[in-house]
């Protein structure tokens, strides 16, 4: 399973959004948002606010993570709801997405993994993208120096533009650099990458 701090860690953090209603999308999802269609993953949901804004804008959703605790505020929102909106709890290192999807969501997730395991995975999210189907991808990168939530375990810095050499098979969308001051004095360095397989191109 993912490891098991990464888990805790965002278990926690969720807890404390649901208490205090926390709902907001942060700047990576408000990124990716128009860009995304049905059927949509979510690759990595968290508490799944951006997979409950995209189906409640009426597309299919499949929001995807590790954490008990989101998983369990998806369903029950999709269920009082009645979105179509599906949710599990799912081994996220191992996952093979089935696809195809118009759409995918990768958030703030693959920094959780070792360097291979983000790579192959990286790779799983793409082959399962429709022709014509965009996808959005968000990670920490290189000059990071906040790594609490890393806990000591495995996990992959990406360097500067490497995300988008990655999907050098795709058409680029959008990409974007962020630095966020981080406690401590430190920092979060984030990449996000929007890109289109071409219409047509399975």
């Amino acid at each position: 399973m993912q490891s098991p701090h990464s888990v805790q860690f965002f278990d926690q953090q969720f807890g404390r959004q649901v208490q205090a209603q926390d709902f907001a999308l942060n700047p990576f999802e408000q990124l990716a948002l128009p860009y995304l269609r049905g059927p949509v993953l979510d690759y990595g949901c968290g508490l799944g606010n951006l997979a409950l804004v995209l189906a409640r804008q009426g597309h299919v959703v499949e929001a995807l993570d590790a954490s008990p605790q989101a998983i369990a505020h998806l369903q029950h929102c999709a269920t009082q709801e009645g979105l179509a909106l599906h949710s599990r709890q799912v081994d996220l290192r191992e996952h093979q997405p089935a696809g195809p999807y118009a759409g995918i969501a990768c958030i703030g997730l693959l920094m959780f993994f070792d360097c291979p395991c983000a790579q192959r995975q990286l790779q799983r999210l793409v082959d399962a993208l429709a022709p014509g189907g965009v996808l959005a991808v968000n990670v920490l990168v290189q000059g990071t120096t906040y790594m609490d939530m890393f806990g000591g375990e495995d996990h992959c810095l990406f360097a500067p533009g490497e995300l988008a050499a990655r999907l050098g098979g795709l058409e680029l969308l959008a990409q974007q650099a962020h630095r966020f001051d981080a406690p401590g004095g430190t920092l979060k360095c984030f990449e996000t990458v929007l890109a289109r397989r071409a219409p047509g191109r399975a």
